[in-house]
């Protein structure tokens, strides 16, 4: 086990441009909107501005659906495609590990990804830092699971590594809509809004928000991260092919 996760984690790093998007856009984006929209600066009735925890929240779950929707999926559909799979079958090392590898892999560059931005919100904007780290863990390491529990469904039923990516983009929209990083969620139409709290994107980033902002995560919002790694976690587990 220690060995695969060396030798992934020198082709994960070798893979920089990646790496680069995945961490690079949210803080690019972080910045450019904080910097241009002059109502994210001003104080709401929570006391917060929405360069405190709002904005941060959105592109944290803007970088964990890149890793979702883009990464993983690529990744494993062309180990499918190699054959890499197929012969680590055939040895006492079960392809498996390899699975667990790269989400542990993704999950840390989730953490730096949002460790990053955290930082730079702080720097350039002042921003407060999360006020309730116990529920901002959690709330980030359930929507993590959640999400690449949704990429490891587009690795299953993507029949290759070159329609991964497409796949993985046509989900990624409107679970970027719904998570409040076009919209935000207090802005929402009525129906919008109900929708975007049964979906999985969406109550990750309100967990987060509440969290950052030192509230406890609502259990609405708690429950359908739940509901949503155990479903998609189940799928994944039912459609995913070694070869």
């Amino acid at each position: 086990m220690r060995k695969i996760l060396f030798v992934e984690t020198k082709l994960h790093l070798r893979d920089w441009p990646s790496m680069l998007f995945t961490i690079g856009l949210p803080v690019m984006l972080l910045l450019v909107l904080g910097l241009s929209i002059p109502a994210l600066s001003k104080t709401g009735a929570s006391g917060l501005r929405g360069v405190d925890a709002q904005l941060p929240a959105m592109m944290t779950l803007l970088s964990l659906l890149v890793l979702a929707c883009s990464v993983v999926p690529a990744v494993l559909t062309s180990y499918r495609e190699q054959g890499v799979l197929k012969r680590m079958s055939t040895t006492p090392v079960h392809p498996a590990r390899l699975l667990v590898v790269q989400l542990l892999i993704n999950l840390a560059t989730g953490t730096i990804a949002t460790a990053v931005l955290i930082v730079s919100a702080r720097l350039v904007f002042g921003a407060a830092m999360p006020r309730h780290w116990g529920w901002f863990v959690l709330a980030f390491l359930l929507g993590t699971a959640a999400l690449l529990a949704i990429g490891l469904v587009i690795a299953a039923l993507a029949p290759n590594g070159k329609t991964a990516p497409g796949i993985g983009a046509v989900v990624m929209q409107p679970l970027m809509l719904l998570g409040g990083v076009w919209i935000p969620h207090e802005v929402m139409p009525d129906v919008l809004r109900r929708i975007s709290d049964f979906s999985v994107a969406g109550p990750v980033t309100q967990a987060i928000t509440d969290a950052w902002a030192g509230q406890a995560p609502q259990p609405l919002h708690l429950v359908v991260i739940v509901v949503g790694l155990v479903v998609f976690g189940g799928l994944a587990v039912r459609f995913f092919r070694w070869e």
